[in-house]
């Protein structure tokens, strides 16, 4: 992983589960099953005669393309969940994530307002959850998803309590 640019020396990453891919890819066909299928009607109804409009080269091309993209990104899934990590540090905690874009986000324990879990019908299938942090900031979009459920709660938990303990200037 070449990430040197972005990532703080010396950091040793923890990787969410491998089971977090199974998530993506069913999140994947619901939306892009669903888009395609959507997309190909107007062909549907321009063989049936119904349309006149579009043209036959545009009816195929639109789902084609749709099609091409989606497969596109469900080649990118597992390396997208492999890329997702995150570090404890003593005043922060870290969470990378990205290929293409890579973003590596610092979240102070001091600015944690609270941290929430979540869990998705096919999450809990598979025992993990989804953590997010929340800030003062609404520009925080720290989430880290498809941690192994007790990993989960005992960051929950870590990150609570040193939340607490720098907000309590201790």
């Amino acid at each position: 992983m070449h990430t040197e640019a972005i990532d703080p020396p010396g950091i040793t990453w923890q990787r969410v589960s491998p089971k977090y891919v199974t998530v993506r890819l069913v999140q994947w066909a619901i939306g892009n099953v669903a888009a395609v299928l959507v997309l190909s009607l107007p062909l549907v109804f321009v063989q049936l005669g119904w349309w006149r409009w579009p043209p036959l080269w545009l009816a195929v091309t639109v789902p084609a393309a749709t099609l091409l993209l989606a497969i596109w990104r469900l080649l990118l899934i597992p390396r997208q969940v492999r890329a997702i990590g995150y570090a404890e540090r003593d005043d922060d905690l870290l969470i990378r994530s990205g290929i293409f874009f890579q973003r590596t986000m610092a979240v102070p324990y001091g600015r944690m307002q609270y941290v929430d879990i979540g869990v998705g019908p096919v999450e809990r299938g598979l025992g993990l959850c989804t953590l997010k942090l929340h800030t003062a900031s609404p520009g925080t979009n720290a989430t880290l998803p498809g941690l192994p459920a007790g990993e989960g709660a005992r960051l929950r938990e870590q990150l609570a309590a040193r939340g607490e303990a720098r907000l309590a200037g201790l």
